[in-house]
């Protein structure tokens, strides 16, 4: 994949990786994560999550991600239990374990084109659930949890996590609420629609970060979840008269 920012995401299912080469930073609107050749992570779902490799630096991440239904089936067969998880990272650290890389390296005869065959993908998912479980009893809690999102203190919510490019519909479900009652909630705490606060909110952190931190307008572009420079230097113009370019010369 490329090294910059190709995922930044509602997490609808959990996602275990592994590094294969280079370093994967991640973000998950609370803090930074760092991994590095060698080191893997679970990512739960129904979480927002950044993750980007090094520019100009050789990069490979294996991404595996289990979706509820195919939890639901291996629960079922194995006759495995819910064990408590206290911990709410969403990066979930996992102990270390040698069947872990081994497990990694065995998949490389099954790729093809980026993606596991269809006919050994449930198999190899399945031994990778055996072994995180065996290795770590207490994941149970988090794969076998198949609650929705619980209701969440909305303004606290989007303050911390307007920069992720997902849709209002995403942020309603991940508030705990339908899009009506997240677009009734959010006029009443904002006194504005949710789609212009947010760009309102990303050109107003760029500004600060380009006239006091003295960021480069192409850097941190993604980072507000805006998908084109254009987008994002078009948007800046309406809101502050001038181009994100022209405001970093002055």
């Amino acid at each position: 994949m490329e090294p910059e920012i190709f995922a930044e995401q509602f997490i609808h299912g959990h996602v275990f990786f592994f590094v294969s080469k280079g370093t994967l930073n991640c973000y998950d609107g609370n803090r930074n994560y760092t991994f590095q050749t060698g080191e893997y992570c679970l990512l739960r779902k129904n979480r927002l999550a950044r993750y980007s490799g090094e520019k100009g630096k050789e990069f490979e991440v294996v991404f595996i991600c289990f979706e509820d239904e195919f939890i639901k089936k291996f629960q079922e067969k194995h006759q495995a239990e819910a064990t408590k998880f206290n911990l709410s990272d969403t990066f979930v650290k996992i102990s270390e374990d040698i069947l872990i890389p081994e497990f990694v390296r065995s998949l490389r005869p099954y790729y093809h084109q980026g993606k596991i065959d269809e006919a050994f993908a449930d198999i190899k998912y399945e031994e990778l659930l055996i072994i995180l479980l065996q290795n770590q009893p207490e994941l149970g809690g988090i794969f076998f949890n198949y609650g929705k999102p619980e209701r969440l203190n909305l303004e606290e919510f989007m303050n911390r996590n307007y920069q992720f490019n997902v849709s209002i519909g995403q942020f309603a479900y991940l508030t705990g609420r339908s899009l009506s009652a997240f677009k009734r909630d959010f006029k009443e705490i904002f006194n504005e629609t949710p789609s212009r606060w947010l760009v309102k909110k990303r050109l107003q952190e760029a500004c600060f970060l380009i006239t006091k931190e003295g960021k480069n307008p192409s850097d941190i572009y993604l980072d507000l979840g805006f998908e084109t420079l254009s987008h994002f230097s078009h948007a800046f113009k309406k809101l502050f008269g001038q181009t994100p370019t022209e405001m970093s010369k002055k």
